[in-house]
C-alpha cells in the first residue's frame, strides 16, 4: 500500500475501539502499519487528512437523536461533519458506518429518527439499481447479509445523496454523497465472533435483552458476512489505486 488508511474511532470504550480497529484492518485486508488508529473521542480530527489514502469511520454507542449530549459528543459530531465535507468535496474518500451515517444524514438535511430500530444480528440488505452500478457496491451480490444493532435510522435518503442499499426494517442502509463519501447503516467490518465480543461490551446498553445474550449470540453466528468484507476490500483497493 502506497499510503496509510485512517481509522477514526467514535467509541468511548477502549476495548471495543481496539477490537473494531482490528476488525477494519482484517476486513480491509491491510497490515497493522497500514491502518492508523485515531481516537476521535479524546483527540480532535487530524488536520492533515490528505496524507491518508482514505478514511473509515467506525461505530459508536452515541446516537444523533440523543437528547442530552455531552460536550465530548457534540465536538465529535462537529468533527465528523467536517470530515464528511472533505469527502463530499472530493478532498479525501471516506466510508462512514453505523452512528456516522446519522451524522452525515443530518448534515445533508435529512431526518434521523427512532422509528427504524434494528435487531441485533444478521439483516438482509438489498442493493438498489444505483447500488448495483456503484463502483464500490457493484461488486456485491444484489441481496446479502450484514450485521446490525441500532436504535435510530433515516426515514429516507437525504438530499443530494444516492441510495445504494435498503431493507424493510431500516429503509436507508447505504448511500453515496458527493465525490468521495459512502455511508452504511450496517456494520461492514466485524466477523460474527467479533460482533459477539462487541455485544459483551454493550450487553446492558439496550440493544438487546441482556438475559437473552446466548440466544442472540447464537443467531449472530448464523450470519454470512462475506459480502460486507468484499465491500471493505473494494474500498481499500480504490484507495490504493487513487
Amino acid at each position: 500500500m502506497t499510503a496509510s488508511l485512517l481509522y477514526v474511532c467514535a467509541r468511548p470504550q477502549r476495548a471495543a475501539a481496539v477490537a473494531e480497529w482490528a476488525s477494519f484492518r482484517d476486513g480491509l485486508g491491510v497490515g497493522d502499519a497500514d491502518l492508523v488508529h485515531h481516537d476521535l473521542v479524546r483527540e480532535p480530527l487530524p488536520a492533515d487528512l490528505e496524507r491518508f489514502a482514505a478514511v473509515v469511520v467506525g461505530g459508536s454507542p452515541f446516537n444523533v437523536t440523543d437528547p442530552d449530549k455531552t460536550d465530548e459528543q457534540r465536538r465529535l459530531e462537529i468533527d465528523l461533519e467536517r470530515l464528511a465535507m472533505t469527502a463530499i468535496e472530493g478532498r479525501t474518500n471516506v466510508l462512514f458506518t453505523c452512528f456516522g451515517i446519522g451524522v452525515v444524514t443530518r448534515l445533508l438535511g435529512g431526518t434521523v429518527t427512532l422509528q427504524h430500530p434494528e435487531d441485533t444480528g444478521p439483516a438482509d440488505i438489498v442493493l438498489t439499481e444505483a447500488g448495483r452500478g456503484d463502483e464500490l457496491f457493484g461488486i456485491l451480490s444484489p441481496r446479502f447479509e450484514a450485521l446490525t444493532a441500532h436504535k435510530e435510522g433515516a426515514d429516507s435518503v437525504p438530499p443530494g445523496a444516492t441510495l445504494l442499499a435498503e431493507n424493510d426494517a431500516c429503509p436507508v442502509q447505504a448511500y453515496r454523497a458527493g465525490a468521495g463519501l459512502w455511508a452504511t447503516q450496517f456494520h461492514p467490518e466485524p466477523t460474527t465472533d467479533a460482533f459477539v465480543a462487541r455485544m459483551r461490551v454493550y450487553r446492558d446498553a439496550g440493544y438487546f435483552d441482556a438475559d437473552a445474550f446466548d440466544e442472540v449470540s447464537a443467531h449472530v453466528r448464523t450470519a454470512s458476512v462475506e459480502q460486507p468484507t468484499r465491500l471493505l476490500r473494494s474500498f481499500a483497493a480504490r484507495a490504493v489505486a487513487a
